[in-house]
């Protein structure tokens, strides 16, 4: 628990800038408040000794509860969940992972690639350029691409669209994908989405239903318009890009 309480730590301290620069001083308060509720909370409720867990196309998948990022309260339960099942059915293949995520949430064996995290095993590049010898097996990504070209300055809304083609080049033919984008973070992606350029051979949505952070699938139409934020913390829908051979 201190060591994961610690790294989070260090996280909150990474985004306080950026958080005081947006929301200025109050909106800076607010997040160190939430951030200690959250931890005080995690030790009260300790919801990793029941997980319980969700429908993901006629499977059931535990959810993930972790303190690191609040993982507990918010889509990384469901995001983590998806992803660790996915590296576990293609364990022994070469994958790829695109945003340095999974390692902090318990030790990986894969290639990971993240433009800004320095870390042990962690390739520094941008998904748009990065140009292996040799296409890789299988490739997971979780929120990562809606901060391509949002998160960046200047901006470039349609980076991540040259974002998706490339890792889509990167993956060989008829390998298993997954990928997972908050709905609502970046307008411009949830445009592209929503006018069929951000596509994937399979596209499922997944909706946040109630405080206690559970999640079913959905439709379209029915989180179109997910907001970030609200009416919950972080991501209130997901949208999950598969290929055919993830399954």
């Amino acid at each position: 628990m201190s060591h994961a309480l610690s790294r989070e730590a260090k996280r909150l301290s990474r985004s306080a800038a950026r958080r005081l620069r947006e929301d200025g001083p109050r909106g800076l308060v607010r997040e160190a408040a939430d951030f200690a509720w959250s931890y005080a909370g995690w030790r009260l409720k300790r919801p990793d000794r029941n997980p319980q867990a969700f429908e993901f196309q006629g499977r059931r998948i535990p959810y993930v509860r972790h303190p690191y990022n609040r993982a507990w309260r918010n889509e990384r339960s469901v995001e983590l969940a998806l992803a660790r099942d996915f590296v576990e059915r293609h364990r022994g293949t070469r994958i790829l992972e695109i945003g340095n995520v999974l390692g902090h949430y318990g030790p990986v064996n894969h290639c990971v690639l993240d433009k800004y995290e320095s870390s042990p095993g962690v390739t520094n590049a941008d998904v748009v350029d990065f140009d292996p010898a040799e296409p890789f097996d299988a490739i997971v990504s979780i929120s990562t691409l809606e901060h391509v070209g949002w998160d960046e300055h200047p901006r470039e809304p349609e980076k991540v669209l040259r974002a998706r083609a490339n890792l889509l080049r990167l993956l060989r033919p008829g390998g298993p994908l997954l990928v997972t984008v908050a709905l609502g973070y970046n307008p411009h992606l949830d445009r592209f989405l929503a006018e069929g350029r951000f596509e994937f051979p399979g596209e499922i949505y997944m909706k946040r239903i109630n405080r206690a952070n559970e999640w079913r699938e959905a439709d379209a139409g029915e989180v179109q318009g997910a907001r970030y934020g609200a009416p919950f913390r972080n991501a209130n829908a997901i949208f999950v890009g598969v290929s055919p051979g993830s399954g």
